[in-house]
């Protein structure tokens, strides 16, 4: 049996994020202090037990010391209409780097457009999930280029096909960042994205916690970005410790998310001040407010158990 109680929360999200409503999510404290155990309820035992890792090695073990303190921080736009574009960005303060999340260039260019009036100095990271075929992200990706230039710092994941990747770096001048390509493939040889990508996005409880975040991004070689996976503050803690130890940092970090849900586990939630946040312990006073049904309760206790005795830790 799983050693740690969970107590799980179902948080209301505000926009359109991963087509979620809620978030749910499972917190225990360990000695080290509070941690999170977050996958997403779709994903199979397997999966999930690597971000159960991570949520076991942050409440047993303190974090690594840090080489900074304040880590510059990304908005994330979820696939919003327009119209909602101003409010969502309002509570990301001084954060001029923006992560947009696209389907395609005509019916999501709009979104750049709107937040450029609102932060005139904007610069862009686009988010495909891995969701084009090669020719649609070609085909996007230069007339993204053609509109916006040097106001794209990076696409993030493209497609799926990693050799697809090296093609479109061939075709446009814009960096590719991977994310899913490091996820899913955590057991390949990563050293090689350095021949089709840029940047590699990583994060904090897919990756197995902050020792294993560590190595993969010395295996990988590449300028790093930290981000998250729609945490509360407890699981953004444990992403600004990882953030605040890595040596190849590139620019903002995707930390900020807590303010895509409409609440929070703690009455001191991490978000950004001027563009930056600092880390601080997350004590998560606000369980009560957010607990979820007992059948809830159950099923995550139940996925940790299967976990824990199915010896995928």
């Amino acid at each position: 049996m799983f050693p740690f109680q969970l107590q799980v929360v179902s948080i209301p999200v505000k926009a359109n994020f991963r087509g979620l409503k809620f978030r749910e999510l499972a917190l225990f404290e360990g000695p080290a202090g509070w941690s999170e155990f977050s996958a997403f309820t779709e994903y199979q035992d397997r999966e999930a037990a690597t971000w159960l890792a991570a949520a076991v090695e942050a409440a047993n073990e303190p974090a690594p010391k840090p080489i900074r303190e304040l880590i510059p921080i990304n908005a994330t736009l979820p696939n919003v209409k327009v119209s909602e574009v101003k409010q969502l960005l309002a509570g990301f303060n001084g954060c001029t780097t923006i992560k947009v999340k696209i389907n395609d260039f005509i019916s999501d260019h709009e979104l750049l457009i709107e937040t450029l009036t609102h932060i005139p100095k904007a610069k862009f990271r686009l988010d495909v999930n891995g969701g084009w075929s090669l020719d649609e992200a070609v085909a996007n990706l230069q007339s993204y280029e053609q509109a916006f230039g040097e106001l794209i710092e990076y696409v993030e994941q493209p497609c799926s096909d990693i050799a697809d990747l090296n093609t479109i770096r061939s075709k446009t001048n814009l960096k590719i960042a991977v994310d899913e390509s490091i996820r899913k493939f955590l057991g390949g040889d990563l050293a090689k994205l350095k021949e089709v990508a840029d940047i590699a996005i990583i994060k904090w409880a897919p990756s197995g916690g902050i020792t294993s975040a560590l190595k993969i991004i010395e295996n990988i070689g590449l300028p790093v970005v930290i981000s998250s996976a729609l945490d509360s503050s407890v699981g953004i803690s444990h992403g600004l410790s990882l953030a605040a130890t890595v040596p190849n940092l590139y620019g903002a970090c995707g930390l900020g998310t807590v303010l895509l849900l409409e609440g929070d586990v703690t009455s001191a939630p991490l978000l950004p001040v001027s563009g930056f946040m600092r880390n601080h312990k997350v004590i998560p006073d606000r369980l009560t407010e957010f607990k979820a049904p007992p059948q809830r309760q159950r099923w995550w206790q139940d996925r940790a158990n299967a976990i824990f005795e199915g010896g995928l830790l």
